[in-house]
């Protein structure tokens, strides 16, 4: 019997809202995207160094690429004959083959034979959107064994990589193809349902951009099209299946293969990414056992690559070029000797080297969540992530992340603990950690953590969030909350404070509070609630 579905009061309106956003955004799409490409259009067109390709793929569909090659007669370029390393580049979600032009031009100069691909069921590229699928990681190897026909290729020395989409191809790819050797993951991810169904919540804003924008510019599959609907229409029933959908979409799920083959990883993301949040990346960093770097930088999903994809200056492109260059071409540029975890505060303090993943925020603040606080749900506080996409992008160029008056909160609808002021600058890295005790009222409900950075006058920066959803729990009986916020870096300047909110509703997620539910937060004496914040050793 399937479930009722919950209360959601603003769900459609924001969903129509932001796929309208996102749409009108690619607006331009032409109505050919509507029709596969014959495996019969014209190949090879050429401009200047750049050549434009027809790329066989899997099952037989043609996908639209380009290619870079090093200048004959340049130091790059080398002699007629000589082998170039190869990087594969498949494009993002929803980008067309043009996307890495800048990039891949740089790397060509540098000596590198450079393919990109439209992704399949995009743009002009054939098939349908299959989301990393089986396919997908298909045309990754079709695509370097075309390359290694019709370029200068090295068959020993072959990289592959991208943003987003690209980036979760690659990682996927690096399970599949033993022949890759190294692979730049740039705002990817690992595991597809701890992205966009994290805390057994739905990422709404984020599900509805990648649909909206999957729909305006390619062809969505019917597995798709009918996966996204169950998982926006929050039926229970079908979130097996939508899971083992995700599993087999996680480079995750390939860990052993990914680790047996032996490629050297870096992973790059933002810490406020909105649809791939960081916690994810940095939980497969720790369980790879090949050569591996893992930066981390303020921003949104993509907002730290966008600008070296037009060309300009950008660290991460810079280290991906460095990665390249030590692990294709055996350049000892001091890439593996420095410290493979690399993080960037939001402060913009400067860069961060750490030995591992775990030596990050080792220190911890625990912060009692002390008394009982009751909440209605289903009503909005005021306290939110922001708007996918555009709050962090402020956050990184402008610092101004989401914000709200603590003090002007409606404690009705949002619970509120603050620790003392500090007297030192409280630097923030990693995750931290909610435990608490939660009675609910039904058997269902959502509840959303926020962690805030208060100052004299009561305003509060969000510094994270995350949200959790439970399924039949049993009216009136405690049951206990574990929940990891999203990870970040953040300073806490001297005399300021820290404030956890917990509300019911966030336009960021789906959210499954019944009318006339209530959440009651407790602590009890044998298990207390707490917060704990990891913090950077002096």
């Amino acid at each position: 019997m399937a479930r009722p579905k919950p209360a959601l009061r603003t769900t459609a309106s924001i969903t129509t809202a932001v796929v309208l956003l996102a749409g009108g955004a690619l607006g331009a799409a032409p109505a050919a995207t509507a029709t596969p490409v014959p495996a019969t259009a014209p190949a090879g067109t050429t401009a200047g160094g750049l050549t434009f390709h027809d790329i066989p793929g899997s099952g037989g569909i043609t996908l639209k690429g380009n290619v870079f090659t090093p200048a004959p007669g340049t130091p790059a370029g080398a002699a007629a004959g000589a082998k170039h390393p190869l990087i594969v580049f498949p494009t993002s979600w929803a980008m067309p083959q043009i996307e890495y032009l800048a990039q891949a031009q740089k790397l060509a100069d540098s000596g590198y034979v450079v393919v990109s691909y439209t992704s399949r069921g995009f743009w002009l590229s054939g098939g349908k959107i299959e989301v990393a699928g089986p396919p997908d990681i298909a045309d990754a190897s079709a695509v370097i064994d075309w390359a290694l026909e019709h370029t200068s290729a090295d068959p020993d020395r072959i990289g592959m990589g991208g943003v987003s989409y690209g980036a979760g191809i690659s990682l996927l790819a690096a399970g599949h193809d033993p022949r890759i050797k190294a692979v730049a993951a740039l705002s990817g991810w690992a595991d597809l349902i701890d992205s966009i169904y994290s805390g057994r919540t739905q990422h709404l804003q984020a599900a509805a951009l990648l649909g909206g924008t999957g729909l305006v510019t390619g062809r969505p599959s019917d597995e798709l099209t009918q996966t996204l609907k169950d998982f926006l229409g929050s039926d229970l029933e079908k979130e097996p299946e939508m899971i083992a959908w995700g599993k087999k979409r996680s480079p995750a799920t390939y860990l052993d293969r990914i680790n047996a083959n032996g490629a050297a990883i870096m992973m790059g993301n933002a810490w406020g990414d909105t649809i791939f949040p960081p916690n994810q990346y940095a939980s497969f960093y720790d369980k790879l056992t090949g050569p591996k770097r893992l930066e981390f930088r303020p921003g949104d999903h993509a907002t730290a690559e966008a600008t070296g994809l037009l060309g300009l200056p950008n660290d991460t492109w810079t280290s991906t070029r460095r990665w390249f260059d030590r692990y294709l071409k055996g350049e000892r540029n001091g890439i593996d000797s420095e410290q493979p975890v690399q993080l960037k505060s939001r402060t913009d303090k400067g860069y961060e080297g750490y030995p591992d993943w775990k030596s990050v925020g080792a220190a911890k603040n625990r912060i009692p969540l002390d008394g009982t606080k009751k909440i209605w749900g289903g009503v909005d506080s005021g306290a939110n992530g922001g708007i996918a996409i555009l709050s962090n992008a402020l956050d990184q160029f402008l610092k101004l992340p989401p914000m709200v008056s603590v003090p002007l909160l409606p404690r009705t609808f949002a619970s509120v603990w603050q620790s003392e002021r500090y007297a030192t600058e409280q630097r923030i890295r990693g995750t931290s950690a909610l435990h608490t005790t939660v009675t609910s009222t039904k058997p269902s409900g959502t509840l959303v953590a926020y962690l805030y950075d208060v100052g004299p006058l009561g305003v509060g920066k969000l510094v994270s969030n995350a949200p959790y959803t439970f399924h039949g729990q049993t009216p009136g009986r405690p049951f206990p909350v574990d929940l990891e916020l999203f990870s970040t870096a953040y300073d806490v300047p001297a005399g300021h404070r820290l404030a956890l909110v917990i509300d019911t509703v966030d336009p960021l997620y789906i959210e499954h509070n019944p009318t006339g539910a209530q959440l009651t937060f407790s602590s009890p004496g044998t298990d207390p609630s707490h917060l704990s914040v990891p913090l950077r050793e002096k």
